[in-house]
């Protein structure tokens, strides 16, 4: 699975997540132990948003601290919508993925990057399911390229404040499993 294809089903799969959040469920928990189902949906939404800008050439600097904050509002369905339109729409630019973004540890490769969103759309549609007590909604497809792709650098960011430590899981595990155990989150507690 290429990147484009992966980060689009990771988006569809966070996007089906935030379309199945009730209106009592916002302040509601979630494996983040200091965000709620609010939190995950803004930390994504601020996200989304600076797609954009870093895929155009635009400095941390020059983005600036717009996107701090609650960037959700009074809809927050709403906001999901349009920051992840933008953000797709961004990524599938010809030439996208070819470019050099600026991030906050200096300069990487668009793909780089775009594998990291990827994993972050994953992952936290897990979080969010679970913060709505919804079924596991990462794909296995999406999970087994994320553990191709990102599997060392997870095992290096352990205990670096990015994540938990990993979350044992066996190895016959199913794809997504493996992938949320690394980032130490327990897929089946």
């Amino acid at each position: 699975m290429n990147l484009l294809d992966a980060h689009g089903e990771a988006l569809r799969t966070f996007d089906r997540t935030v379309h199945q959040v009730r209106e009592d469920q916002w302040d509601a928990p979630t494996p983040c132990t200091e965000w709620t189902v609010r939190n995950v949906v803004n930390h994504l939404v601020s996200e989304q948003l600076w797609v954009p800008h870093l895929l155009a050439g635009q400095t941390l600097d020059e983005v600036g601290d717009r996107y701090d904050g609650d960037v959700l509002g009074a809809d927050p369905v709403g906001a999901w919508e349009k920051s992840s339109a933008a953000a797709r729409e961004a990524w599938t630019e010809p030439g996208a993925t070819d470019r050099l973004v600026h991030l906050s540890y200096g300069e990487a490769d668009a793909t780089d990057y775009g594998w990291q969103m990827t994993l972050d759309l994953a992952v936290h549609a897990w979080d969010l399911a679970r913060g709505i007590a919804a079924a596991q909604p990462i794909p296995e497809d999406v999970a087994e390229a994320l553990l191709t792709t990102m599997g060392p650098q997870l095992e290096s960011w352990q205990g670096t404040g990015l994540f938990a430590e990993a979350v044992p899981v066996p190895g016959s595990a199913p794809a997504a499993e493996r992938l949320l155990g690394l980032t130490g989150r327990d897929p089946r507690g």
